[in-house]
């Protein structure tokens, strides 16, 4: 078995938690086509994703307290294997109806790797270590966003969309074999015990009537929901309004990546020296300074593609700096349930970037200002919640 503190188990929870870009950003490419593949309008094929993002929400509320009485291992290998088995639906899907709903359930299977991937982080680092760690994931996992849209570009353009389905199957039987083989369980035994419904229900009250839980949940949901927004709309508008070709979309998407790792790398830098408050807030104006400039260009009707990337690139430099610090605040207090904690914070972080997708694709009028709208109005959002809750608290998560 691995050694949990090793660098080996992190780049393995990594993989894990990677799992909801991989699946989203490798055929973002593709969403284009799709639409004239089965005959359907543009927002029709965005809810692939959005439906995608509401299992992924769902599937969370359950996977933390399940993982909370049966340890993270059992539950994580069940949701790896329905994400396979959904994968392959997938790859076989004759229709866009029969691709939402493959689709659907492989978020099902596949939010099991970020929910439990947070808790297993909690589990082995505690409060004061995970922000750094999670920071350190968020840059090794970025990886996948800044190559997958490159990967499934061309692997889409010379082999079909459905041959990127098929490597996320590979990927998930990857990812099994290894927790199956290499890794142990986390989840602390003296905290693994029947739970009625009525206790969970009950935890989940007590979870959101903590203001610093809710604000660090709110702040990360909001920085999400920003990077979702683009995620919905930057296909259409990079490949149609601004004409790029398919296959060199990834390349942009890199530099857009690159803001992020960079965010989260430099997060891990300061953690040990700036508690989590103020690296959320540092991030949260940025995220408003440049989703302000993204709309600003997208209403003077822009002609070149860097209007929009460049902003991007620092808009995901703030959320580098603010999820990983947000995550590791929301659990900080919350050992003794922190897969129900993380599943909380990542049902309502992917239930409101699904509302913000839905509002991008159905919004798109071949130009790009309904997204930077939306990206813009998360930063702003996400800024309202420090100075108005996180702020206001008298008390920080102890570290």
């Amino acid at each position: 078995m691995i050694n949990p503190a090793s660098f080996a188990c992190t780049l393995s929870i990594a993989l894990f938690v990677a799992l909801g870009p991989l699946s989203t950003d490798m055929y973002l490419p593709s969403l284009p086509g799709l639409a004239g593949e089965f005959a359907t309008s543009a927002g029709r094929v965005q809810l692939t994703l959005s439906l995608f993002l509401a299992g992924f929400a769902l599937a969370q509320i359950i996977y933390g307290p399940l993982s909370d009485r049966f340890g993270r291992k059992p539950v994580l290998l069940a949701g790896l294997s329905l994400f396979v088995i959904a994968s392959i639906a997938c790859a076989l899907a004759v229709n866009i109806e029969m691709l939402i709903l493959a689709r659907f359930l492989q978020a099902l299977g596949g939010s099991a790797g970020p929910v439990l991937g947070r808790a297993m982080v909690r589990d082995i680092h505690g409060p004061a270590e995970s922000a750094r760690v999670l920071s350190h994931i968020g840059s090794a996992m970025a990886l996948a966003p800044a190559f997958a849209p490159i990967l499934g570009g061309y692997m889409g353009v010379y082999l079909g969309w459905e041959s990127i389905f098929w490597f996320l199957v590979v990927v998930g039987i990857f990812g099994a074999a290894l927790l199956y083989f290499a890794i142990g369980e986390t989840a602390p035994e003296e905290f693994r015990h029947p739970r009625s419904i009525a206790n969970i229900v009950a935890d989940y009250g007590r979870l959101l009537a903590d203001p610093v839980y809710l604000g660090y949940t709110l702040t990360c949901t909001f920085a999400f929901s920003g990077l979702f927004a683009f995620l919905s709309g930057s296909s259409f508008v990079i490949i149609e309004y601004f004409g790029v070709n398919p296959e060199h979309f990834g390349l942009l998407f890199m530099l857009v990546v690159a803001g992020y790792i960079s965010g989260t790398l430099l997060g891990a830098r300061l953690s040990r020296r700036l508690d989590f408050l103020r690296l959320v807030a540092a991030g949260s104006k940025l995220l408003l300074v440049s989703g302000a400039t993204m709309l600003a260009l997208a209403l003077d009707q822009p002609g070149h593609v860097m209007s929009i990337v460049l902003p991007m690139m620092l808009f995901m430099h703030g959320v580098g700096l603010v999820m990983p610090q947000s995550m590791a605040g929301a659990l900080a207090n919350y050992s003794h349930i922190a897969g129900s904690a993380s599943g909380l914070l990542g049902f309502i972080q992917m239930s409101v970037a699904g509302l913000v997708g839905v509002a991008v694709g159905h919004s798109y009028d071949g130009s790009p200002v309904g997204m930077a709208f939306a990206i813009a109005s998360m930063g702003l959002l996400c800024l309202v919640v420090y100075l108005g809750l996180l702020k206001r608290c008298h008390h920080q998560p102890r570290r």
